[in-house]
């Protein structure tokens, strides 16, 4: 007896790429509304029908080791009363950029001249690899800014480490070192380290010398937390103070 074969069942339509989640917006307006974590969990399980939401998941997400799902972050920002998009961060990586452009892989591989695979590869390692002028075309295809490219093909890490030690030492003679990572004007960017010079030397006096213990440890996180950030506070007082 003849048996009929079914065709195979087509393959599952591609999940569409979580947008990047902004951890410090999270804990800051959870911080802000003087919730914990718990709170937040239990009104993500309640209000939004999420029972196996735990405030281990949110202090996972707010550490960044994970990253809320879609109906998760639409249940977060209701429970800390924002808009689901106070909590959507910048675009990070290669694939976080190229899915933001609405592009597929085989479109930025194409323009920047790269096999498929080997940009894929790319993408999933966190590395680019570029050549200066494939960069400068990704750089284009992606509209990247210069603080976004430098994230991307991983300068970003040798200028956190020479922000930290111009605000930490004498923001003086960082200039040169730092104008020669970022073509920005010197007098801009010598503004800009002055400006962040200031802020962190602020933060660690008063360490010094307010007598209220809790008052000097909360400016003790807030200078650990800047200098973690320190990339970000960099772009973010140019952007501020860039005609």
């Amino acid at each position: 007896m003849w048996r009929v074969r079914r065709p195979p069942a087509p393959p599952p339509p591609p999940t569409p790429p979580t947008p990047p989640f902004d951890a410090h917006a999270a804990r800051r307006l959870r911080m802000a509304l003087d919730m914990g974590p718990e709170h937040v969990a239990y009104g993500m399980q309640v209000s939004y029908g999420l029972p196996y939401i735990t405030a281990d998941h949110v202090i996972a997400w707010e550490r960044g080791i994970m990253a809320p799902g879609k109906n998760e972050l639409t249940a977060l920002a209701g429970v800390l009363w924002c808009a689901p998009c106070e909590l959507i961060g910048r675009p990070r990586t290669l694939r976080e950029h190229r899915a933001a452009r609405g592009l597929s892989a085989e479109d930025v591989a194409g323009a920047v001249g790269l096999e498929l695979l080997v940009y894929v590869r790319m993408e999933e390692s966190g590395e680019w690899r570029g050549t200066e002028r494939q960069s400068a075309i990704l750089a284009e295809v992606l509209e990247l800014s210069l603080a976004d490219f430098m994230a991307l093909t991983g300068l970003d890490g040798k200028l956190a480490g020479l922000l930290r030690s111009a605000v930490t030492t004498r923001w003086q003679a960082y200039v040169r070192p730092v104008g020669k990572m970022v073509p920005l004007n010197r007098r801009l960017l010598e503004g800009t380290l002055q400006e962040l010079h200031r802020y962190y030397q602020g933060q660690m006096a008063a360490t010094v010398t307010w007598s209220d213990g809790s008052a000097a440890t909360e400016a003790s996180h807030t200078g650990r937390d800047f200098l973690e950030r320190i990339v970000e506070h960099f772009w973010a007082r140019i952007d501020t103070i860039a005609p």
